[in-house]
């Protein structure tokens, strides 16, 4: 039987793959694991995305919270960097965030932050699924005062905002940024905090309707946001997902600036402060080799990681790092917040923008990124991990790997979120590795369907 847990979180389409009874399971199997050893009655902060979805999954999971004796909290759309901020905040006992990040509107999602804000470790989320697979045996549900309250607290976004000012306190007077926030749970946040901070701000796709997050916008879409910047004479362009967790940038000129490319620019602005711990950044396989070079270059350790933000935040809690993240714009600053934070990330690029006086083309020369192609082959679900199980596929890849030695590499891994499996190629000419990229793709998903 697969796995419930992804790599970031329980995910599926909403009302066939995520139903209210899954969501009701996972607030009463959550929120019993993650407090049975409090004395106290626990509380949880919940918060959602944009999704349509959301206020059904919500309503769900707190009425699963609820029915095992812990109390509430919803503060309606956030995003996920604030409930992990809120959770230690007001020092509660969890946290819970309704998102499916960058995908399509009709997924949804369910992950866990515990009390002091982490992602869980593996082992809690298979203690979870273990207690709902067991059907919750064993649990006794409280009854009359027993059952827990719901409190709405829709103003703690703002308590998030204020945090945020505070961590990365600067002046962006005169500076015209241009913030795609992909319809979805930054469209109040991020734009606040940036107009309160000063900067000239020209916002978009800032009108949610509960079925356009992420459509043909935000950090997954960026050709729009690229263009604008560019008719605006903006300094600089801002990229956020659905929940926030994530951000990509792109230059006065329209170029994309990945995250890859974030971490150096902030990576070696932290080192010459004497504030990157360890002189090291903790990054995945996938990051471009390029970053390696820098680093050579740089006088910075690169620690690698499995693909995922919650790999790369194991890493860094364990050896006292204090940044770290992933090409696709999940950013941790360590010492600021607890998860990757979409609206943290921006601010500290910012940060060295404005104190550099450097425009963001010529901080981004740091490193040189090598042509990569990432290309999703769509695959069913539930054998997405076993694509090296088919002889067609597996000898196709061995090919491409002798073809590619020496002159750059091939990784191929299932998503950990989507039914899909990625193939990565990076080379020396980007045409041929983006051909190479596709056929493989398509051998996959015509194999496997």
């Amino acid at each position: 039987m697969a796995r419930m847990f992804g790599t970031d979180g329980v995910r599926g389409v909403a009302g066939t793959e995520l139903t209210i009874e899954l969501a009701m399971k996972l607030g009463q199997a959550g929120a019993y694991v993650l407090t049975k050893e409090k004395s106290h009655r626990p509380t949880i902060i919940v918060g959602c995305d944009t999704r349509i979805s959301g206020g059904m999954l919500a309503n769900a999971l707190i009425a699963g919270i609820c029915s095992v004796g812990a109390n509430a909290i919803y503060a309606g759309v956030v995003p996920t960097p604030a409930v992990a901020y809120l959770t230690r905040k007001h020092k509660v006992d969890a946290g819970v965030v309704i998102s499916a990040s960058h995908n399509p509107m009709e997924f949804n999602g369910i992950k866990f932050f515990n009390g002091e804000g982490y992602k869980l470790s593996d082992q809690l989320e298979d203690e979870i699924e273990a207690l709902i697979r067991n059907d919750m045996d064993d649990v006794v549900f409280p009854i009359g005062t027993g059952i827990g309250k719901v409190k709405y607290r829709f103003d703690m976004c703002d308590e998030y905002i204020e945090f945020e000012k505070k961590t990365v306190p600067i002046d962006l007077s005169g500076l015209k940024i241009v913030v795609d926030c992909a319809e979805g749970a930054s469209s109040y946040t991020s734009v606040k905090t940036l107009k309160d901070l000063g900067a000239d701000l020209i916002a978009i796709h800032t009108n949610p309707d509960g079925t356009n997050i992420n459509a043909n916008c935000g950090s997954t879409h960026m050709d729009e946001l690229r263009a604008r910047v560019v008719s605006e004479h903006a300094a600089v362009g801002i990229a956020f997902d659905g929940d926030a967790d994530r951000m990509l940038a792109v230059d006065e000129n329209g170029k994309l600036v990945d995250g890859d490319e974030i971490m150096a620019i902030c990576g070696n602005f932290l080192k010459q402060k004497g504030k990157l711990k360890k002189d090291t950044i903790v990054v995945t396989v996938m990051t471009n080799l390029g970053f390696s070079i820098m680093g050579k270059e740089q006088g910075i350790h690169i620690e690698k990681t499995k693909v995922g933000d919650r790999y790369v935040l194991e890493n860094m809690r364990e050896n006292g790092y204090n940044l770290g993240g992933e090409q696709s714009g999940h950013v941790i600053f360590l010492d600021d917040n607890t998860t990757g934070d979409g609206l943290l990330s921006a601010l500290h690029l910012l940060q060295v923008m404005v104190e550099t006086k450097k425009p963001l083309s010529e901080l981004a020369n740091i490193m040189e990124v090598l042509p990569q192609a990432l290309v999703n082959a769509k695959v069913p679900n539930h054998k997405k991990e076993s694509y090296m199980e088919y002889s067609e596929i597996a000898e196709a890849i061995q090919a491409l790997e002798e073809k590619f030695e020496g002159e750059g590499r091939v990784l191929i891994r299932p998503s950990g979120t989507e039914p899909l499996v990625r193939v990565m190629i990076e080379g020396k000419d980007q045409r041929v590795i983006d051909e190479e990229a596709h056929k493989l793709a398509e051998l996959i998903t015509k194999v496997m369907l």
